[in-house]
């Protein structure tokens, strides 16, 4: 599909895998988060079920450093490009399975938090928010994302403290569903789409957005008055 992001489909089963491949740390760029939504246009339209995953140990590092560093005038788009995304995941209309094959860090983190079902591996993997760590205050609209799906002890401290936990521990923490070993995630990820596929798609999307409600419409609202609204895939 591009060079960042490939698609296959399972005809059979409707399940369509999503993996970001970067040939480094899977780095959310303008580029990277243009791909995923491509991706899901074509999922929304062809797929059952959404399976999103990374290269091997890695499922994203959050965004491209390098926009920060380098190119500063990418900066507004690649924050709102991510912050949509996210919000786009957490509506989107067929299940979404996160699986979880290594390291999310900070936009990384949030990604997985967007996803329906959320399955890790166990290794030396490194979960969570380390944006204060290194000098970045995270914007309104992943922090609602973050009240929503994580415990609500570790809110404050993944989120003011930087903390960093392993995939064991980003259970209770709320990052995860569940931790497999790395030889069972393959078969963890397809019990997960089967059960998903045998939704009835459409109470699932309605349910989905009745449930979030207030949590899409605070994300919206904060992308909104807080980025750059003009921005659009």
């Amino acid at each position: 599909m591009s060079d960042l992001v490939s698609y296959d489909l399972d005809a059979s089963s409707g399940v369509a895998t999503i993996t970001m491949d970067d040939g480094k740390v899977n780095a959310q760029s303008p580029a990277m988060l243009r791909a995923l939504s491509a991706a899901l246009d074509r999922a929304e339209d062809e797929a059952s079920v959404v399976v999103l995953t990374g290269r091997e140990q890695i499922f994203s590092a959050g965004f491209d450093l390098k926009v920060f560093q380098e190119r500063p005038e990418e900066l507004g788009e690649m924050i709102t490009l991510g912050a949509r995304l996210n919000e786009r995941l957490l509506g989107f209309p067929r299940p979404v399975i996160a699986t979880v094959n290594g390291n999310a860090i900070a936009a990384g983190a949030f990604l997985a938090l967007s996803a329906d079902v959320r399955i890790g591996v166990e290794g030396p993997f490194r979960i969570g928010m380390n944006e204060v760590l290194i000098g970045l205050t995270v914007p309104v609209a992943f922090v609602e994302l973050a009240r929503h799906r994580m415990a609500p002890a570790h809110f404050d401290r993944a989120l003011g403290l930087a903390e960093m936990y392993s995939p064991e521990d980003a259970v209770e923490a709320g990052f995860f569903d569940r931790v497999v070993v790395p030889d069972e995630l393959a078969a963890a990820t397809r019990d997960a789409a089967a059960t998903a596929a045998g939704l009835n798609l459409d109470a699932h999307a309605a349910m989905k957005l009745r449930v979030r409600a207030p949590v899409l419409e605070a994300m919206a609202a904060a992308i909104e008055s807080e980025l750059d609204p003009s921005v659009s895939f």
